[in-house]
């Protein structure tokens, strides 16, 4: 076995892990990257880049349908391999920046192999020691499949399988209505699958509800059944397809299932323990820098980091741990600032507390909440895209959350992501020039309704203007 001593040990090599080795390197240190799967992990070659090429088929063929503005709509036959043919053609586009030779060209010892603590400095992959001054475990996460009865008896689909279906589900049961299944609901439906979506609590039960809504309510139009409540209880296979059993005696039968209930965090198979890495079912235990608490030779981030499980995130992370890595400068992460985006047709998005959380946490009387809805907005009406809302959580003058519901959402968050990272006031949103007509008046509209009420109908204000006019 041959020993390689390296500054920097990178185990995985998605977003996060990426981040780190192409910064790294080209600052100075020496790197050693370990992938002993896919590069670019799951967002590239399973998650967000597949979903979204699927989603844009989907979302062709029902605006090739849909009529609209005195042009009459169709209804295309989707050719369903032709759309999973976009999704690889999607995937082989942007694979050549995450790369095994363009990190290799960048400086990095990359080896495809699996990593494994041996010792608290060193680890161990394929034939290959590797001793460390710092080690980043930036491993991400799988599907998890739950122990469900008979689900181990059927074939049945992940997000890591289910873009290689070249054929055409007839009808898809998707077992988990949170963003991943409700997004392959819509895609599938708009591609000409039946679909149905179990979930056993509530569906985007992590959003705000009034948003959620407004997403709900527009699947269900489109003919995708959703059904809240429906704790799984058992699966089985036939001839006539897979049967879905829930606790409360009704059934479900489809062609294809997908599972699509979570994450589990990839450090199972680490050895952390060796390595003296504390770590639970959630991944690594790690302080405000994202530092392991029991060996600080060891960061971790994204997935692997135990919190929020979202590609950005990870980026974000790298970032944080490139301080006091390579310039021993303290740094820490922080949550507040981080968006997210459901990417259905309306998409949701949020960013900071919701509602909820912001009454929760300052009480009703402190939180102002500043609403605006689409169907004001003059380019939404133009486009027909009148559908949703956005509300802004405001304390003290500051945005502390903010939910919108529609038309690019994810788009739209960008603006209050930024207002909250900054520290920036509701004035400045107000201040903004924005072109007209554009979507994105909708965010200057908002901070717009949280000043109206204290200049309109503030007696000072009209006693002031009266003073004034006087002379």
């Amino acid at each position: 076995m041959k020993t390689i001593e390296t500054d920097i040990c990178v185990i995985g090599a998605g977003s996060g892990g990426l981040s780190v080795a192409a910064g790294a390197v080209q600052m100075g240190a020496r790197v050693v990257l370990l992938e002993g799967h896919k590069m670019g992990g799951d967002c590239l070659n399973f998650g967000c880049v597949p979903s979204k090429a699927l989603l844009a088929a989907g979302h062709k063929a029902h605006d090739t349908a849909t009529a609209a503005f005195g042009i009459s709509g169709y209804a295309p036959e989707p050719d369903f391999p032709a759309a999973k043919a976009h999704v690889r053609r999607t995937i082989e586009t942007i694979a050549p920046v995450d790369s095994q030779e363009r990190f290799e060209g960048l400086g990095v010892k990359v080896i495809r192999d699996f990593g494994r603590f041996v010792s608290p400095d060193e680890i161990e992959a394929g034939d290959t020691r590797i001793r460390a001054r710092r080690f980043v475990v930036a491993t991400g996460s799988r599907p998890f499949v739950p122990p469900i009865p008979g689900l181990d008896g059927v074939a049945y689909h992940t997000n890591e399988t289910i873009f290689d279906l070249e054929e055409r589900p007839d009808h898809l049961i998707i077992v988990g209505g949170g963003p991943i299944g409700l997004e392959m609901a819509q895609a599938h439906r708009r591609l000409g699958s039946a679909v149905t979506v179990l979930e056993g609590q509530k569906a985007l039960g992590k959003d705000d509800p009034e948003a959620a809504a407004v997403v709900l309510e527009t699947l269900r139009g489109e003919g995708i059944e959703i059904v809240e409540g429906a704790q799984v209880s058992a699966v089985s296979g036939s001839d006539s397809g897979i049967t879905v059993e829930t606790e409360d005696g009704r059934s479900f039968t489809g062609s294809h299932l997908l599972v699509a209930v979570g994450r589990a965090v990839n450090v199972d198979s680490l050895d952390l323990d060796n390595g003296n890495v504390s770590h639970d079912r959630r991944g690594v235990k790690v302080d405000a820098g994202l530092r392991s608490v029991s060996n600080k030779r060891v960061y971790a981030v994204g997935d692997a980091a135990g919190g929020l499980q979202f590609t950005h995130v990870a980026g974000y992370h790298a970032g944080v741990i490139i301080r006091p890595m390579l310039f021993g400068l303290p740094s820490k992460a922080r949550t507040d600032h981080i968006p997210w985006a459901t990417y259905t047709d309306p998409e949701l998005a949020q960013v900071g507390m919701t509602e909820a959380q912001a009454v929760k946490a300052h009480g009703k009387s402190a939180v102002t909440v500043a609403r605006f809805d689409y169907d004001e907005n003059d380019r939404a009406i133009a486009t027909g895209q009148t559908t949703g809302f956005i509300k802004v959580m405001v304390v003290k003058g500051r945005p502390v959350g903010a939910t919108i519901v529609g038309a690019q959402a994810g788009e739209l968050i960008q603006t209050w992501a930024l207002a909250i990272s900054a520290k920036l006031k509701m004035s400045a949103i107000a201040g903004m020039v924005a072109p007209y007509p554009t979507l994105g008046e909708i965010n200057k509209r908002a901070a717009g309704v949280y000043f109206s009420p204290r200049l309109f109908d503030s007696p000072l204000v009209k006693r002031i203007v009266r003073f004034v006019q006087r002379f």
